[in-house]
């Protein structure tokens, strides 16, 4: 399985994608046209050209999924990019479509898979850890699983500082930790995460990133971490406060 998950997909003083840029190039080195998955956003067609002319410019066509049988399509793919935006929205679409079994299968089979911000939050088990508001309400919460974690993106440090008196993100992550046991990466800006099979490492800039596990402190992570072991780590979603 070849993965390769952004936190985001605009960074500050970079064009789109742009700060990820060489990373992209190789994760999608030698493919020669992209199926790109636009379906977080409203704007299909614009959102499909904005994907194609960055891609351009690696010399990698562009189809939008909603351009034809999104499954048939999904099943020829020579590799499949999923964009941000609403993650409620976007799995939604992927289920009423037949593409939460068809990218997963897809990508089983070794398409590469690339995901940013929504796109993400697709590669985990659920949608349970995104930050968006559910403007849509999905058929179900099972997203791609192709890792067996969950990831938070645009994960955000608490600000001491700040007047704001709502949850902070790591009490949002706390929260979900004391009625499931499953590792949660959060992802801070201007990082992802690279799969080669069995393989799982954390690229981007030194910010890193943050591991919350269940009944454990938090653990930061720098660009170049082996998070391996997450790959086999287990995974037990709906166990309740009482089995920790």
């Amino acid at each position: 399985m070849k993965l390769l998950l952004l936190s985001n997909s605009t960074a500050p003083g970079h064009a789109y994608l742009e700060h990820a840029r060489e990373a992209i190039a190789r994760h999608l080195a030698g493919v020669r046209e992209l199926l790109f998955v636009p379906y977080a956003l409203a704007d299909h067609d614009g959102y499909t050209e904005k994907v194609a002319a960055f891609m351009a410019e690696l010399g990698i066509a562009v189809r939008g999924v909603h351009t034809g049988d999104p499954r048939r399509l999904a099943a020829d793919a020579q590799a499949v990019f999923t964009g941000g935006g609403n993650s409620f929205r976007l799995l939604r679409a992927l289920h009423t479509t037949g593409l939460v079994e068809a990218l997963r299968d897809r990508v089983a089979a070794g398409a590469p898979y690339m995901g940013s911000s929504a796109g993400t939050n697709m590669a985990c088990p659920t949608l349970r850890t995104t930050n968006d508001m559910p403007i849509v309400q999905p058929p179900s919460f099972e997203a791609l699983a192709l890792v067996p974690f969950q990831i938070n993106p645009h994960y955000l440090d608490p600000a001491p500082e700040s007047a704001h008196m709502g949850e902070t993100r790591e009490e949002r992550l706390t929260q979900f930790l004391e009625e499931n046991a499953v590792p949660v990466l959060g992802l801070r800006e201007g990082t992802w995460l690279v799969r080669e099979d069995d393989r799982l490492e954390l690229a981007g800039v030194a910010a890193g990133a943050r591991l919350f596990r269940r009944g454990a402190a938090p653990e930061e992570y720098g660009p170049g971490t082996d998070l391996s072991e997450l790959l086999t780590a287990p995974a037990r979603f709906d166990v309740g406060p009482a089995t920790a």
